[in-house]
């Protein structure tokens, strides 16, 4: 009897994680596993990226997790500089394109859609030139890491885009010694927060000596007599600048998925059941930064781009096509991220979310520190919390403050998950030393006033 066929698009984490998770249960004698990978590297770390840009890691070969010779040692037979350019799901095959110019193609009994994402950018006059860059793979951050060369002290660095990718990349750039400035077409940084807390960010980097402009939308990128980068236009204003860095997110790379009529949802993303199946199809399943995933807070599916997603999903379809069971249940929307010595996570919904997913809530906010106050190095953080009214569910939790503030958002993150409510949370029965955190953790203190918040709303309805 044949072996089947997994045939898999996209050689990074959900890919590759799906691969080896196959062939740990399935001999090569009975499951063929084929991947193509159009770029130079497979299962890497892209969030890598900035700190191997701004010095701190070293790169590129650090941030490869398995390189394409362990793969193969592995029994998993996987092509680099190779693209697939069409899946045809009634034949049960795809197009696939090599470096040296060749097209054929190859079947599949069951097919991995891994394409994960693409970076925006702008459709502005000199987008393309020289000096500009994004930062989506490793080829991308080898050039902006060649770009800065041994000695960057006092280039000037325009990041566009005041997400997680900007805020990182200013970091970075600050960190090599550039003068940097960061343009957010938004009212604060960090759309990924409600907008008071984006503000104390804002507030934050500019302490920091990272010139952070908000409301300032891109027009063009200027360029010089060489045809190199020189500056940044806005409708206000011109910023000059030596290089420029693009941190404007990401989108889910479907159009093979879309050209080959497959599902998707409203942010373009693959929409699959909990086993990671595509719907509708029996042999096709995709993960990561190409699919949209279930928000277990809103009911609603979310695209987001993150390698532990990514990872999980893989673990779910290498165990489906390895003739096992599993499911991905979804996700509460964790993040967590760092620029220069301050720390900003979420997760669960913010005010906008929770309004769009037609929830009914209160908020409240609370200052606190890491560590006793009597305790030195005790850092302000400042922690956000949505609750359901009346049912005092909890619906998301943001944290920005100083060493010792982003990973609390795990704890929240965990209740999300169980679907606890703020007075449950009041009870949690966590870690505390004076080293560690106040008698009441931060955390805490932000469930206790929102549990009051949601008792003085019922009384007062």
């Amino acid at each position: 009897m044949a072996a089947r066929r997994m045939l898999i698009i996209g050689g990074d984490a959900a890919g590759m994680s799906a691969a080896s998770q196959a062939r740990r249960l399935k001999r090569p004698e009975e499951l063929e596993i084929l991947a193509f990978e159009r770029s130079a590297f497979t299962s890497y770390s892209a969030c890598g990226i900035p700190y191997w840009v701004g010095g701190v890691v070293d790169g590129p070969d650090a941030l490869v997790a398995r390189t394409a010779a362990e793969h193969r040692a592995r029994g998993i037979d996987l092509r680099m500089h190779t693209e697939v350019t069409a899946i045809d799901t009634a034949a049960q095959r795809v197009r696939v394109h090599d470096r040296e110019g060749g097209e054929r193609w190859e079947g599949y009994d069951d097919l991995v859609v891994a394409t994960g994402a693409r970076p925006l950018r702008p459709d502005i006059p000199g987008i393309d030139a020289p000096g500009v860059h994004g930062v989506q793979n490793l080829d991308d951050g080898r050039a902006l890491h060649d770009a800065l060369g041994k000695d960057a002290e006092g280039l000037r660095a325009v990041v566009v885009g005041a997400g997680y990718i900007g805020v990182e990349m200013a970091e970075a750039l600050v960190n090599r010694g550039c003068r940097v400035t960061v343009l957010e077409q938004a009212e604060q940084p960090m759309s990924t927060l409600d907008p008071d807390m984006g503000r104390i960010v804002h507030e934050a980097m500019c302490g920091l000596g990272i010139h952070t402009v908000t409301g300032a939308e891109v027009t063009e990128v200027l360029t010089g007599d060489d045809g190199r980068v020189a500056g940044v236009r806005t409708r206000e204003e011109e910023y000059p600048a030596d290089l420029v860095v693009l941190g404007l997110g990401v989108r889910p790379e479907t159009r093979l998925a879309r050209e080959a009529g497959l599902p998707l949802g409203a942010s373009g993303g693959l929409l699959t059941d909990l086993a990671m199946r595509v719907r509708g199809e029996e042999n096709i399943w995709a993960g990561g930064d190409c699919v949209e995933v279930l928000d277990l807070v809103s009911g609603r599916t979310r695209h987001i781009a993150l390698g532990t997603h990514a990872n999980k999903h893989g673990q779910v379809i290498g165990s489906n096509v390895g003739g096992g069971y599993a499911t991905f249940p979804g996700v509460v929307g964790t993040a967590v991220s760092k620029v220069c010595d301050l720390e900003i996570a979420r997760t669960g919904l913010l005010e906008a979310q929770a309004r769009q997913a037609g929830l009914d809530f209160v908020t409240v906010t609370i200052e606190s520190t890491s560590r006793a106050g009597y305790y030195p190095g005790a850092r302000p953080m400042t922690v956000k919390m949505l609750a359901e009214r009346r049912t005092g569910r909890l619906l998301g939790v943001q944290i920005v403050g100083r060493e010792g503030a982003g990973k609390r958002v795990d704890v929240a993150a965990v209740a999300l998950t169980a679907g606890m409510t703020v007075e449950q949370m009041t009870a949690l029965d966590l870690g505390y030393a004076p080293p560690f955190s106040p008698v009441w953790d931060p955390v805490l203190v932000a469930a206790r006033k929102a549990t009051g918040a949601v008792a003085a709303d019922v009384r007062t309805r």
